[in-house]
């Protein structure tokens, strides 16, 4: 029998987990039981293959009346605890879009609120639904590139203007005095800082020993959209640089950096490129995970969670050092540049100093940037 599963937030990046739900249903696995959105959803919004679900602004009401199993958020930062805990308190099981939650204060709340109700709860990471990561977790161990020094992350990505006017709460830290921290590194780049931490296997909160920001912004926001951070643990340190202003966006990626070679990761396409000392270069693709497919296996007995809570405390100790930090400095005018036709900020020579970080697990001030000076560092 199918489970039924309700989806919080369906609009936006809830587009993705609604064609995902759909893929799932034909599959008869699961049934779209109800969405819950302030606005219901027209008959167009909804993909054929999925009925006719019932539809209410409120979660709980709507768990309640649907009977349903599971309840996939994806809504505003903010919201993400209290509407965890609103279906926890019914037993209803979760898929928790990231960041999980604004401050680390609120993840702990969901995280016990959670665990006190004994329902399985599976964070938004899809990255770490890779098959690349056991493969280069297997090679690092193997020793195929010596010992680790730390790991690298880049992310050149470009957004327009108007993706900060899509929401409310789009590129802010706080609103309506709740935080956000809706920051590239915490939001749009997660992924790069989570799977980053998940490559080194330190990916509780107490594997981290410190972390050192540099938040910055070229548009005209509250949050920071051109940014690094270095997490120290025992195991090394992660460094991701991140920016949303890019002269030519590209994919991003991780590397880890070993005495004798180098394993890169583009993780939003599974690749991974492995070079070592007296080997030609090697590239494998992988398969990947869904983590709702992953839930659903649990649930039923099959397999462990691959992303549960406790699993993004490192994460969530880098969300809590991005919002207790100074409020990101705004870039000098020279700095930045708005490209004719795109309604874009670019910052001049940024995809480059992204790489550069990456590949040296320096700070944007350490590697010389005219307008990243040291100052600008927060330290946790």
């Amino acid at each position: 029998m199918s489970v039924p599963v309700v989806l919080a937030g369906a609009r936006g990046h809830g587009r993705r987990h609604l064609a995902n739900i759909r893929r799932l249903q034909a599959a008869g696995l699961l049934r779209l039981a109800g969405i819950c959105e302030l606005t219901p959803l027209s008959g167009a919004e909804i993909p054929e293959g999925l009925g006719t679900p019932a539809q209410s602004a409120d979660l709980g009401a709507l768990l309640d009346a649907t009977g349903a199993r599971i309840a996939v958020v994806c809504t505003p930062i903010p919201t993400h605890t209290d509407l965890a805990l609103t279906a926890a308190a019914r037993g209803v099981h979760l898929l928790l879009e990231k960041p999980p939650a604004p401050s680390y204060a609120e993840f702990r709340r969901m995280t016990d609120g959670v665990a006190r109700a004994g329902v399985a709860c599976q964070i938004g990471f899809q990255s770490l639904g890779s098959h690349a990561l056991p493969a280069i977790r297997r090679l690092v161990a193997e020793g195929a590139i010596g010992e680790v020094t730390g790991v690298g992350g880049a992310g050149a990505w470009a957004r327009d203007e108007a993706y900060y006017r899509r929401a409310p709460w789009a590129g802010r830290r706080r609103l309506n005095g709740a935080d956000v921290v809706d920051g590239v590194l915490t939001n749009p780049l997660a992924h790069a800082v989570a799977t980053g931490l998940a490559l080194l296997g330190t990916t509780r909160a107490e594997d981290v020993t410190g972390i050192e920001t540099e938040l910055l912004r070229a548009n005209a926001i509250e949050s920071d959209d051109t940014s690094c951070v270095r997490v120290r643990t025992p195991r090394g340190p992660v460094t991701v640089a991140a920016t949303l202003c890019a002269e030519h966006p590209g994919e991003p990626y991780l590397v880890v950096h070993g005495s004798s070679g180098r394993i890169t990761f583009w993780y939003k396409q599974d690749r991974v490129l492995l070079q070592r000392t007296g080997h030609g270069p090697e590239e494998t693709e992988y398969g990947r995970t869904d983590l709702l497919e992953n839930l659903l296996d649990h649930l039923a007995g099959g397999s462990a969670l691959l992303v549960p809570p406790d699993g993004t405390g490192a994460f969530m100790r880098v969300v809590e050092a991005v919002r207790t930090a100074p409020d990101p400095a705004p870039l000098p005018e020279h700095a930045w540049r708005l490209l004719p036709g795109e309604h874009r900020r670019i910052v001049p020579g940024v995809d480059a100093l992204v790489a550069a970080a990456a590949d040296t697990l320096a700070l944007y001030s350490e590697l010389g940037s005219s307008w990243a000076p040291p100052d600008e560092v927060s330290t946790r």
